[in-house]
């Protein structure tokens, strides 16, 4: 730390810098003003000088962890650094531009917006991209509409998707909120996708089967031309969940697999901020015969420039504009930084980085050989207890207790930034984690600002308030 903790520890220990909190309580004189049920007669405020206020959140700042002080390996999140270029790049005053210009006047914004369309399009194996998508999830969506709309336009009426069981929640979310029932696949005993299974599950009524390759075990799924031909041959479509791409960049595309449509993660796999909540970017790859009902606009380009036009038989808008701008534009600043080769590089050492921080583990590993992530165990040592006993060797845990497929998984990703140091701290602190007390588990973390919580009580009862815990609302 970068100041005196000591001198900001209370008896309350769930709230850092409680005692810098400061207010005053004003009367108000509102009479006549507005009826007596709209009114009060005194109100509480905070009471800071602008110095105490830049120093209380620069304290704050100082005892939160980020990405700039080391590695977050959370697994299937990519959490990647994010280079400052990209900041630079959307902060150019010439990105600064009104949405609602006339296409003649911003030839520069739309030249971009099809670049990138072209660069995902190329990485992805795919023949068109929509940008608009606003988040991995909302791409999720619109990609299942897209695949609603195609089939609907063959008067083909189908009811369900496919989903294996150790897929993002987010991937039974979108299908359910478009109408779709869903069709659980259990894994085979490697991990990966059961044939016979899907065999079984696929029928007249599957519109698709959503698939993440390499999967959330960082396997890679070796029947993939297989699973490809049995979902095509029933008349159904395959999805890409673009979550794990960072493992194939530059090696392997999901369109080269069998893939119709993909969504792609540009938070995890092309460096743009990890929104929480947004601004965020999903685009949507599909193969030519869907391209016709990818969202509006979309840009392409002419004899006379570039213009924005609407497909054929668009599904509509799935947010404003052509999505969020400087998020793509950041995007494109990073795929272009990159290029061929180091978006390859970027993957194998993606793949090396997690393969290396595995082999220094005292941790069983029970499913390989994975790619960029891992799913360690515990064993019978409660996960949630070691990551939070990791925090105290000052890293940031891994996801713990997911995928199911694994008792109180460990699902680590180091992702390719970095270093073997970096790694090395990292073992260390899952090792010394996992082999302390029981009584060290059961009470970390013990060194952060914050101690543990009760984690039932904060997601159902949230305080976010500037008031301490303590006092009377």
């Amino acid at each position: 730390m970068n100041f005196d903790q000591a001198r900001f520890s209370r008896d309350d220990e769930y709230e850092p810098l409680l005692s810098e909190k400061d207010s005053t309580t004003v009367e108000v004189d509102s009479e006549g003003v507005l009826p007596d049920d709209l009114t009060r007669d005194e109100l509480t405020l905070p009471a800071l000088s602008e110095p105490q206020l830049a120093r209380h959140y620069t304290r704050l700042s100082q005892m939160n962890y980020s990405v700039e002080l080391g590695p977050y390996p959370l697994g299937s999140c990519t959490m990647k650094y994010n280079p400052s270029f990209t900041e630079d790049v959307a902060a150019d005053p010439n990105a600064g531009v009104h949405p609602d210009r006339s296409d003649r006047t911003i030839q520069g914004t739309l030249g971009l917006l099809h670049g990138l369309q072209e660069y995902l399009a190329d990485i992805g194996g795919m023949d068109a991209v929509t940008l608009q998508p606003p988040a991995g999830a909302a791409g999720e969506f619109t990609g299942i509409l897209v695949a609603k709309a195609y089939h609907e336009s063959r008067g083909d009426d189908r009811s369900e998707i496919i989903i294996p069981s150790s897929a993002h929640g987010t991937n039974f979310a979108s299908a359910a909120m478009a109408g779709y029932d869903v069709v659980e696949l259990p894994s085979d005993d490697d991990g990966r996708v059961d044939m016979e299974a899907l065999d079984a599950a696929v029928s007249e009524e599957t519109a698709a089967l959503m698939l993440t390759n390499p999967n959330t075990l960082g396997l890679f799924e070796r029947d993939i031309v297989d699973i490809a031909e049995l979902v095509h041959d029933a008349g159904g479509l395959l999805y890409y969940d673009g979550a794990n791409l960072n493992a194939l960049l530059g090696r392997a595309r999901p369109g080269d697999m069998g893939f119709d449509i993909m969504h792609y993660n540009v938070h995890k796999t092309f460096a743009t901020p990890h929104g929480g909540g947004g601004p965020g970017a999903g685009p949507v790859g599909v193969v030519e015969e869907l391209a016709e009902f990818l969202p509006s606009p979309m840009v392409r380009e002419t004899a006379a420039g570039y213009e924005q036009y609407e497909p054929e038989s668009s599904i509509g808008k799935v947010h404003g504009f052509a999505g969020n701008w400087l998020v793509l534009v950041k995007a494109y600043a990073y795929i272009a930084r990159l290029g061929d080769a180091g978006l390859a590089d970027a993957s194998a050492k993606a793949v090396l980085n997690a393969n290396y921080l595995a082999s220094q583990l005292d941790l069983d590993v029970p499913y390989g050989p994975f790619h960029h992530e891992f799913a360690a165990t515990s064993g019978d040592r409660d996960a949630a207890d070691v990551a939070k006993r990791m925090l105290d060797y000052g890293v940031h845990p891994p996801t713990t207790k997911w995928p199911e497929l694994v008792s109180q998984a460990m699902l680590t990703e180091p992702t390719e930034v970095e270093d073997k140091a970096s790694l090395d701290d990292l073992a260390h602190a899952f090792n010394a984690a996992y082999a302390d007390s029981d009584e060290a588990l059961e009470t970390a973390p013990s060194k952060t600002s914050a101690r543990r919580i009760d984690q039932v009580s904060a997601a159902r009862n949230p305080r976010l308030s500037w008031r301490a815990l303590g006092d009377d609302e």
